[in-house]
């Protein structure tokens, strides 16, 4: 690991990106579903951390966020010192442990029972998992109905495990507990929080 690998450049302007990353992802919390284009891409953080999921990370993280990293991430230490330097969250070794979650291969990921539900008192202590490499399209997919859609939305995002929008359903059924989904393409970005409701779409 070399020190430019680690030490690799943040936002330019930390502030006012960072205020724009947040109000794309707040936008896509909102708006279930819908594709928000994030503007803060311009990142070249260390493989396979990408470029959006390294803004949505120096966004979100802080010295109070656990965070969790799938193998891929895990294995990087330029990755490693890249969050620990310009976010300073911890990075922790159990997935139930975890505020976020990174996940770089997203087709071969834990189940979503893995991480940390939530509690009936504290639903806000579930983990968001935040899944790279996303092709996303609202043309097709899942149905979703809930807060902030307006009669039905369709969603469709790969690549994802083959058991994964049952997993999502389940998950879903929790509410208020369960985990809330974050899903990073190239440059935008969608969302599906615990609230919302998904049905398979028949074939």
């Amino acid at each position: 690991m070399t020190a430019t690998a680690a030490l690799a450049a943040g936002f330019a302007d930390p502030v006012h990106d960072a205020q724009g990353c947040f109000r794309t992802v707040m936008n896509a919390m909102a708006r279930p579903g819908t594709l928000q284009v994030l503007g803060q891409t311009h990142l070249t953080p260390p493989a396979p951390l990408t470029p959006a999921a390294a803004a949505i990370a120096l966004t979100l993280f802080d010295y109070d966020t656990p965070v969790w990293l799938d193998k891929q991430l895990a294995q990087s230490e330029s990755v490693k010192a890249f969050l620990r330097f310009h976010t300073g969250a911890p990075i922790v070794s159990e997935p139930v442990e975890a505020a976020f979650a990174l996940i770089a291969d997203p087709a071969n990921m834990l189940p979503l029972a893995s991480f940390n539900q939530g509690s009936t008192e504290y639903p806000d202590t579930s983990t968001t998992l935040i899944l790279t490499g996303q092709n996303l399209n609202n043309a097709d997919g899942v149905v979703l109905e809930g807060p902030g859609i307006k009669d039905t939305q369709t969603f469709e995002t790969a690549p994802v495990p083959q058991v994964f929008w049952d997993q999502v359903i389940s998950n879903n059924a929790q509410f208020p507990r369960g985990v809330d989904l974050i899903f990073a393409g190239t440059d935008t970005i969608a969302a599906l929080p615990r609230s919302t409701s998904v049905t398979l779409k028949e074939a």
